[in-house]
Protein backbone atom coordinates (compact mmCIF):
# COMPACT_ATOMS: atom_id res chain seq x y z
CA UNK A 1 0.00 0.00 0.00
CA UNK A 2 2.77 2.27 0.59
CA UNK A 3 4.11 1.48 -2.55
CA UNK A 4 0.71 1.80 -4.32
CA UNK A 5 0.32 5.59 -2.70
CA UNK A 6 3.45 7.03 -4.18
CA UNK A 7 1.64 8.80 -6.56
CA UNK A 8 -0.99 10.33 -4.08
CA UNK A 9 1.48 11.57 -2.58
CA UNK A 10 3.11 13.45 -4.86
CA UNK A 11 -0.48 14.38 -6.47
CA UNK A 12 -1.38 15.80 -3.25
CA UNK A 13 2.38 17.98 -3.23
CA UNK A 14 2.10 19.37 -6.25
CA UNK A 15 -1.85 20.66 -5.04
CA UNK A 16 -0.33 21.81 -0.90
CA UNK A 17 2.72 23.63 -2.97
CA UNK A 18 0.67 25.84 -5.43
CA UNK A 19 -2.09 26.88 -2.59
CA UNK A 20 -2.54 30.16 -2.52
CA UNK A 21 -2.59 30.21 1.49
CA UNK A 22 -1.26 27.15 3.53
CA UNK A 23 -1.50 26.27 7.29
CA UNK A 24 1.71 24.21 9.00
CA UNK A 25 2.62 22.18 12.38
CA UNK A 26 4.74 20.13 13.64
CA UNK A 27 4.81 17.28 15.86
CA UNK A 28 6.44 14.54 17.66
CA UNK A 29 6.90 11.43 16.16
CA UNK A 30 9.04 7.90 16.98
CA UNK A 31 11.07 6.18 14.75
CA UNK A 32 12.40 2.87 16.71
CA UNK A 33 12.98 4.69 19.68
CA UNK A 34 14.31 7.78 18.11
CA UNK A 35 12.89 11.06 17.86
CA UNK A 36 10.94 12.40 14.85
CA UNK A 37 9.32 15.30 13.84
CA UNK A 38 5.79 14.91 11.55
CA UNK A 39 5.39 17.70 9.52
CA UNK A 40 2.00 19.17 8.05
CA UNK A 41 1.22 21.60 4.90
CA UNK A 42 -2.59 21.95 5.06
CA UNK A 43 -4.89 23.64 2.31
CA UNK A 44 -8.59 23.64 2.75
CA UNK A 45 -8.37 20.74 0.21
CA UNK A 46 -5.16 18.95 0.45
CA UNK A 47 -3.34 17.82 3.60
CA UNK A 48 0.62 16.79 3.19
CA UNK A 49 2.38 15.19 5.88
CA UNK A 50 6.32 14.09 6.13
CA UNK A 51 8.13 12.60 8.75
CA UNK A 52 11.51 13.45 9.65
CA UNK A 53 14.51 13.89 11.69
CA UNK A 54 14.40 17.58 12.19
CA UNK A 55 12.25 20.30 13.40
CA UNK A 56 14.10 23.03 12.08
CA UNK A 57 14.02 24.77 8.21
CA UNK A 58 14.66 21.62 7.02
CA UNK A 59 10.74 20.77 7.17
CA UNK A 60 10.18 24.09 5.65
CA UNK A 61 11.40 23.35 2.75
CA UNK A 62 10.52 19.51 2.83
CA UNK A 63 6.73 20.72 2.46
CA UNK A 64 7.13 23.73 0.40
CA UNK A 65 9.84 23.15 -1.68
CA UNK A 66 13.01 25.65 -2.06
CA UNK A 67 11.02 29.11 -3.12
CA UNK A 68 7.32 28.83 -1.10
CA UNK A 69 4.77 31.23 -3.10
CA UNK A 70 1.96 30.90 -0.43
CA UNK A 71 0.43 32.74 2.61
CA UNK A 72 1.47 30.52 5.56
CA UNK A 73 -0.34 30.13 8.89
CA UNK A 74 1.31 28.80 11.63
CA UNK A 75 2.60 29.27 15.29
CA UNK A 76 5.70 31.19 15.94
CA UNK A 77 8.34 28.52 16.04
CA UNK A 78 11.95 29.07 14.41
CA UNK A 79 11.75 27.01 11.41
CA UNK A 80 9.03 29.05 10.58
CA UNK A 81 11.56 32.65 10.52
CA UNK A 82 13.11 31.66 7.10
CA UNK A 83 9.35 32.94 5.55
CA UNK A 84 9.14 36.22 4.49
CA UNK A 85 7.03 38.80 6.87
CA UNK A 86 4.40 39.50 4.06
CA UNK A 87 3.91 35.36 3.45
CA UNK A 88 3.42 34.52 6.86
CA UNK A 89 0.32 34.55 9.59
CA UNK A 90 1.14 33.72 13.25
CA UNK A 91 -1.25 32.35 15.46
CA UNK A 92 -3.43 34.18 17.54
CA UNK A 93 -4.57 31.00 19.52
CA UNK A 94 -0.91 30.49 20.54
CA UNK A 95 -0.85 33.90 21.18
CA UNK A 96 -4.02 34.28 23.56
CA UNK A 97 -2.00 31.81 25.40
CA UNK A 98 0.97 33.42 26.09
CA UNK A 99 -0.77 36.92 26.96
CA UNK A 100 -2.44 34.20 29.26
CA UNK A 101 0.80 32.77 30.47
CA UNK A 102 2.04 36.53 31.50
CA UNK A 103 -0.58 37.33 33.61
CA UNK A 104 -0.25 34.06 35.36
CA UNK A 105 3.29 34.42 35.31
CA UNK A 106 2.62 37.96 37.59
CA UNK A 107 5.80 39.55 38.64
CA UNK A 108 4.89 42.87 36.69
CA UNK A 109 4.07 40.69 33.55
CA UNK A 110 0.41 40.33 34.20
CA UNK A 111 -0.03 44.54 32.70
CA UNK A 112 0.73 43.19 29.07
CA UNK A 113 -0.86 40.21 29.37
CA UNK A 114 -3.92 41.67 30.32
CA UNK A 115 -3.96 44.17 27.07
CA UNK A 116 -3.15 41.30 24.75
CA UNK A 117 -6.16 39.41 26.09
CA UNK A 118 -8.08 42.36 25.39
CA UNK A 119 -6.87 42.93 22.09
CA UNK A 120 -7.45 39.30 21.32
CA UNK A 121 -10.97 39.38 22.61
CA UNK A 122 -11.67 42.87 20.35
CA UNK A 123 -10.23 40.55 17.41
CA UNK A 124 -12.06 37.56 17.29
CA UNK A 125 -15.40 39.53 17.55
CA UNK A 126 -14.59 41.33 14.48
CA UNK A 127 -13.33 38.12 12.99
CA UNK A 128 -16.65 36.12 14.00
CA UNK A 129 -18.68 39.31 12.59
CA UNK A 130 -16.65 39.26 9.22
CA UNK A 131 -17.02 35.33 8.76
CA UNK A 132 -20.54 35.53 9.46
CA UNK A 133 -21.43 38.18 6.72
CA UNK A 134 -22.12 41.02 9.24
CA UNK A 135 -19.29 43.37 7.88
CA UNK A 136 -16.99 43.84 4.67
CA UNK A 137 -13.39 43.13 4.47
CA UNK A 138 -13.09 47.07 4.99
CA UNK A 139 -15.11 47.53 7.97
CA UNK A 140 -12.91 44.62 9.19
CA UNK A 141 -9.38 46.24 9.00
CA UNK A 142 -10.99 49.80 10.22
CA UNK A 143 -12.19 48.32 13.72
CA UNK A 144 -8.46 46.02 13.70
CA UNK A 145 -6.51 49.42 13.07
CA UNK A 146 -7.33 51.13 16.68
CA UNK A 147 -6.23 47.08 18.23
CA UNK A 148 -3.00 47.02 16.31
CA UNK A 149 -1.99 50.22 17.47
CA UNK A 150 -2.74 50.23 20.94
CA UNK A 151 -1.56 46.52 21.06
CA UNK A 152 2.14 48.20 19.49
CA UNK A 153 2.26 50.37 22.10
CA UNK A 154 1.74 48.29 24.91
CA UNK A 155 4.23 45.97 23.34
CA UNK A 156 6.86 48.57 23.05
CA UNK A 157 6.34 50.29 26.61
CA UNK A 158 7.08 46.56 27.78
CA UNK A 159 9.68 46.31 25.81
CA UNK A 160 11.55 49.47 27.34
CA UNK A 161 10.24 48.94 30.71
CA UNK A 162 11.65 46.64 33.14
CA UNK A 163 13.95 43.85 32.03
CA UNK A 164 11.88 40.31 33.10
CA UNK A 165 9.23 37.87 31.44
CA UNK A 166 7.28 40.39 29.74
CA UNK A 167 10.03 42.43 28.09
CA UNK A 168 12.07 39.47 26.31
CA UNK A 169 8.56 38.29 25.13
CA UNK A 170 7.42 42.30 23.51
CA UNK A 171 10.81 42.09 22.33
CA UNK A 172 10.37 38.76 20.32
CA UNK A 173 7.10 39.94 19.24
CA UNK A 174 8.03 43.14 17.86
CA UNK A 175 10.13 42.53 14.91
CA UNK A 176 7.44 40.08 13.55
CA UNK A 177 4.56 42.15 14.36
CA UNK A 178 3.65 42.17 10.66
CA UNK A 179 2.50 38.67 10.62
CA UNK A 180 -0.11 39.00 13.38
CA UNK A 181 -2.62 40.94 11.09
CA UNK A 182 -2.02 39.28 7.04
CA UNK A 183 -5.46 37.63 7.76
CA UNK A 184 -7.23 40.94 7.67
CA UNK A 185 -5.80 42.18 4.53
CA UNK A 186 -5.64 38.94 2.52
CA UNK A 187 -8.48 36.38 1.30
CA UNK A 188 -8.18 33.12 2.26
CA UNK A 189 -6.01 33.58 5.76
CA UNK A 190 -7.62 32.94 9.45
CA UNK A 191 -6.04 34.44 12.11
CA UNK A 192 -5.66 30.99 13.79
CA UNK A 193 -3.81 27.36 12.83
CA UNK A 194 -6.56 26.13 13.96
CA UNK A 195 -6.94 24.11 10.51
CA UNK A 196 -3.63 22.08 10.94
CA UNK A 197 -4.33 21.59 14.74
CA UNK A 198 -7.60 19.55 13.79
CA UNK A 199 -5.62 17.76 10.54
CA UNK A 200 -3.03 16.38 12.98
CA UNK A 201 -4.92 15.16 15.64
CA UNK A 202 -5.94 11.94 13.99
CA UNK A 203 -2.01 11.48 13.51
CA UNK A 204 -1.63 12.13 17.37
CA UNK A 205 -3.62 9.99 18.55
CA UNK A 206 -2.18 6.94 16.26
CA UNK A 207 1.17 8.41 17.76
CA UNK A 208 -0.22 7.79 21.39
CA UNK A 209 -1.46 4.22 20.53
CA UNK A 210 1.15 2.62 18.29
CA UNK A 211 4.19 5.15 19.56
CA UNK A 212 5.50 6.07 15.91
CA UNK A 213 6.65 3.22 13.51
CA UNK A 214 9.80 1.06 13.66
CA UNK A 215 11.12 1.66 10.57
CA UNK A 216 11.71 4.29 7.58
CA UNK A 217 9.21 2.24 5.49
CA UNK A 218 6.63 2.32 8.15
CA UNK A 219 7.49 6.06 8.49
CA UNK A 220 7.31 6.05 4.97
CA UNK A 221 3.82 4.38 5.17
CA UNK A 222 1.96 6.64 7.70
CA UNK A 223 2.88 9.93 6.03
CA UNK A 224 1.83 8.53 2.53
CA UNK A 225 -1.17 7.26 4.51
CA UNK A 226 -2.09 10.12 6.60
CA UNK A 227 -1.63 12.36 3.52
CA UNK A 228 -4.31 10.54 1.23
CA UNK A 229 -6.49 9.52 3.92
CA UNK A 230 -6.79 13.63 5.40
CA UNK A 231 -7.01 14.98 1.90
CA UNK A 232 -9.58 12.78 0.69
CA UNK A 233 -11.62 13.57 3.85
CA UNK A 234 -11.73 17.48 3.15
CA UNK A 235 -12.51 16.79 -0.21
CA UNK A 236 -15.84 14.52 1.24
CA UNK A 237 -14.66 11.65 -0.49
CA UNK A 238 -14.81 7.69 0.35
CA UNK A 239 -11.37 6.72 1.35
CA UNK A 240 -11.59 2.63 1.19
CA UNK A 241 -12.68 2.62 -2.27
CA UNK A 242 -9.73 5.34 -3.14
CA UNK A 243 -7.45 2.93 -1.23
CA UNK A 244 -8.78 -0.14 -3.12
CA UNK A 245 -8.22 1.56 -6.92
CA UNK A 246 -5.38 2.78 -6.04
CA UNK A 247 -3.37 -0.87 -4.86
CA UNK A 248 -5.99 -2.25 -7.79
CA UNK A 249 -3.97 0.05 -10.61
CA UNK A 250 -0.60 -0.52 -8.69
CA UNK A 251 -0.89 -4.25 -8.63
CA UNK A 252 -2.42 -3.74 -12.59
CA UNK A 253 0.73 -1.58 -12.99
CA UNK A 254 -1.80 1.35 -14.35
CA UNK A 255 -1.74 4.66 -13.67
CA UNK A 256 -3.10 5.73 -10.21
CA UNK A 257 -5.90 7.81 -9.67
CA UNK A 258 -6.22 11.31 -8.80
CA UNK A 259 -6.12 12.33 -5.01
CA UNK A 260 -6.89 15.97 -5.87
CA UNK A 261 -9.38 16.94 -8.47
CA UNK A 262 -8.00 20.42 -8.67
CA UNK A 263 -4.53 21.84 -8.14
CA UNK A 264 -4.90 24.30 -5.77
CA UNK A 265 -7.34 26.10 -3.57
Amino acid sequence: MGEALVPGEEDVTRAVRSAGALNLDETGWSQHGQKRWLWLAASRSAALFKILATRGLVGVRTLLGERPVNQVTSDRWNAYNSLPLAQRQSCWSHLARDFQGLVDYGGGAESLGLAGLHATALLFEAWSDFKAGRCERAELQARLEPVRNGLRDDLQRARDGPKGRAARFAGHLLPRYATLWTFAAVAEVEPTNNHAERQLRPAVLWRKRSFGNHSEGGCRFAERILTVVQTLQLQHRPVLDYLTAALTAHREHRPCPAVCLSTGD
